[in-house]
């Protein structure tokens, strides 16, 4: 009887064991059975959106902006518990000042709204229209996209922007933010969806997905429900997605930005280019990389940039020429550059300098080394710059302009999603216009083809 017992209390273990190891392998697919399922959800009420008008449209966005800034004091707590676990984790000053909110720059996100509440809505836009010798008649007409995804690092802003211009072109909007603005996008994407339901607004075209694990972001990336997918961050993210994306992508953020002094440009406009370039704001994408300065205007532009770039605390990695000049200057923050700092999107106080010969060795750098984000020449020469722009294959290219000014707003677009440095659909800053697409309309009094 005894040896019964034992074996019964031997299967009754192997029963539970198996049961327990089922249930483990069915977890990843029960979960990823859940996010489907929410996402489908944001899919089916994103539809609806079709119907909003502008009035509705631009009420909901004010009403946001106002809530915004209402409720700093709740966004701010949140966001103040993210800085503390990103600065426990050893994270960089950049990526603190990335990741930090206050009044003003909430007030500059509830600006944002109001300004995208100004602009025209597209959808419904006819954008050509024509008769045929059949007798048909066919409109191109604006429509939104449908269900559009963003995977992105540490921007508390970036929550802001994409859901209102996903909401102008009537688009549902998932958000992927990174684990480390996890509090912070819980108490944004709550006063989003109170102000959508105050306006009668389903407040299910938002999802929110911040910290999700890489295997339910892999999930995500290959959702079909999802018409478009946006990464916006760093050239590791891109990669990331480029590679395992199953569903369309449009490439933006990552960028080595470089800019080339000529031997007769105005140096005194050079300083003012480079130094707003590099250090206006160093942790987004359109800040300066790499300097590359003609041979013949090397040594002076150095003795003008130094005294700014290292009140600023700017860490110079430069090639051998440049490394001498400016050790000479007695230049603090000074490295000899590797190979790689010509290819590293830095994001930091960090600027590479190397010293070419001319135009043209400068160009073939820029050609071999860019990622078709900005790039800028400083030059009195109208005809340089137009050899500049024709060879070099970028979204924005700039002359005596410094390169932060790659943005939305700044090119009267509003706020944007990102800046493209592809060449399909969208390129440079692009906002709601650019998360459309087009149907055609074809009428007649009917007729049949012959």
């Amino acid at each position: 009887m005894k040896e019964l017992r034992n074996y019964q209390n031997r299967q009754q273990t192997t029963r539970f064991a198996g049961a327990r190891a089922r249930r483990a392998e069915n977890l990843p697919r029960r979960q990823a059975g859940r996010q489907q399922k929410k996402i489908l959800s944001v899919k089916h009420a994103s539809a609806g959106l079709i119907h909003l008008s502008l009035k509705q449209k631009s009420e909901a966005l004010s009403s946001l902006a106002i809530a915004l800034v209402k409720n700093s004091a709740q966004i701010l707590k949140a966001n103040k518990a993210d800085i503390k676990a990103a600065k426990k984790y050893g994270k960089s000053d950049s990526f603190i000042e990335r990741l930090a909110l206050d009044k003003e720059k909430i007030k500059n996100m509830a600006d944002s709204l109001r300004a995208m509440a100004k602009l025209p809505d597209y959808i419904g836009e006819v954008m050509e229209e024509k008769s045929r010798p059949s007798g048909i008649r066919i409109k191109k007409v604006r429509a939104p996209l449908g269900l559009v995804a963003i995977i992105y690092e540490s921007r508390p802003n970036v929550t802001v922007d994409a859901f209102s211009l996903a909401f102008k072109s009537g688009n549902g909007i998932i958000l992927k933010g990174g684990k480390e603005i996890k509090n912070t996008n819980l108490e944004l994407v709550k006063i989003i969806k109170a102000a959508l339901k105050k306006h009668g607004v389903n407040p299910e075209i938002i999802l929110d997905l911040t910290g999700l694990g890489n295997p339910e972001t892999l999930e995500l990336m290959a959702d079909k429900n999802i018409d478009c997918l946006i990464p916006r961050g760093g050239k590791g993210l891109i990669e990331f997605v480029r590679e395992n994306a199953k569903i369309p992508v449009i490439i933006t953020g990552a960028s080595v930005v470089h800019a080339y002094v000529d031997e007769d440009a105005d140096l005194e406009l050079a300083r003012r280019v480079i130094i707003n370039a590099k250090t206006r704001r160093v942790s987004i994408c359109n800040a300066l990389d790499v300097l590359l300065l003609h041979k013949k205007i090397s040594q002076p532009v150095l003795g003008l940039l130094a005294k700014d770039l290292s009140a600023k605390g700017v860490e110079i990695r430069a090639n051998q020429t440049a490394y001498r000049i400016l050790k000479k200057l007695n230049y603090p923050k000074l490295k000899p550059a590797g190979t790689a700092d010509f290819d590293t999107e830095f994001l930091d106080y960090i600027l590479a300098v190397k010293i070419v010969n001319d135009l043209d060795k400068a160009i073939k750098h820029i050609q071999t080394h860019t990622l078709g984000h900005s790039e800028a020449i400083i030059t009195r020469s109208k005809s340089k710059a137009e050899k500049f722009f024709k060879a070099i294959d970028a979204a924005c290219l700039y002359h005596n302009t410094s390169t932060q000014f790659s943005d939305g707003g700044e090119f009267g677009l509003g706020s944007e999603i990102g800046i493209s440095t592809q060449k399909l659909h969208a390129r440079g800053p692009f906002a709601h216009e650019a998360l459309t697409t087009y149907k055609y309309i074809i009428e007649s009094k009917g007729i049949t083809r012959r």
